[in-house]
């Protein structure tokens, strides 16, 4: 957790990437009950119509709480397990979870790194939900679009029920900041095979990093992946959309 990544804050980095929608992701260092969601539900109010949520939950929810998790603006849950394999009792939760949320239109994200991932490769095949692959899928380096987990996640995409954030992988990067190189090629590759099925995230405030990135540089990073504006535009305003249902634009 980062001390005062309020809401004022956020809104100075919008101010200077020029954004003005935005996600809200439930910490997972927090309970996977309604109430440790509520600060997500805030954020997103505070925002006024410009933002949608993506909650931690357990399959004990209620279908009262899920309601009023929809109701205020969350579309997604989120699945973390980063330092290795899944555990066995996290990834028995994360079915029953999809077909709980899947009713709702929602989404089940993974921020789970590439091995786990292809570990678990039976279970997003069979997922009833739409899959969201955070932070590329950790792909790993130096492999980069050699690494197995990055050719089984456009599998994934191909078909038509995923889809992957882009947004920094400061943990698998050799070349590291402030260019992000290895990074810059899967991401580009990324946007090559699949424009329609990507979505940008900033990851602010950057809570496991101790010496924090430059946001602008980050962001200008996409048009390294995409230098065609249409499908900037696609990333950042149309695919967003689609995803997590903000009105058209």
């Amino acid at each position: 957790m980062v001390p005062n990544a309020r809401i004022e804050d956020y809104r100075l980095l919008q101010k200077r990437i020029g954004t003005s929608r935005s996600i809200v992701v439930t910490p997972i260092g927090f309970p996977a009950t309604l109430d440790e969601n509520l600060v997500t539900l805030d954020a997103i109010k505070q925002a006024g119509g410009n933002a949608r949520g993506v909650a931690i939950i357990n399959p004990t929810i209620s279908n009262a709480d899920l309601k009023t998790l929809h109701d205020g603006g969350v579309r997604g849950i989120r699945i973390s397990s980063t330092g290795g394999s899944v555990p066995a009792a996290v990834a028995k939760e994360i079915e029953p979870l999809a077909k709980r949320v899947a009713d709702l239109g929602w989404h089940v994200q993974i921020n789970i790194e590439a091995g786990p991932i292809l570990e678990l490769a039976e279970l997003w095949n069979r997922l009833p939900a739409t899959l969201v692959i955070d932070h590329m899928g950790h792909i790993r380096q130096p492999q980069g679009v050699d690494d197995p987990a990055f050719k089984y996640i456009l599998g994934l995409v191909d078909k038509g029920r995923t889809w992957v954030k882009l947004s920094i992988t400061y943990d698998s990067s050799k070349d590291g900041p402030p260019g992000y190189a290895d990074v810059n090629r899967v991401g580009a590759a990324y946007v090559k095979a699949a424009p329609d099925r990507m979505v940008w995230g900033s990851n602010w405030p950057h809570p496991n990093e101790t010496t924090k990135p430059d946001d602008a540089l980050l962001f200008d990073q996409l048009a390294q992946w995409a230098p065609d504006e249409r499908i900037r535009n696609r990333i950042l305003v149309d695919n967003p959309a689609a995803l997590y249902d903000f009105p058209k634009a």
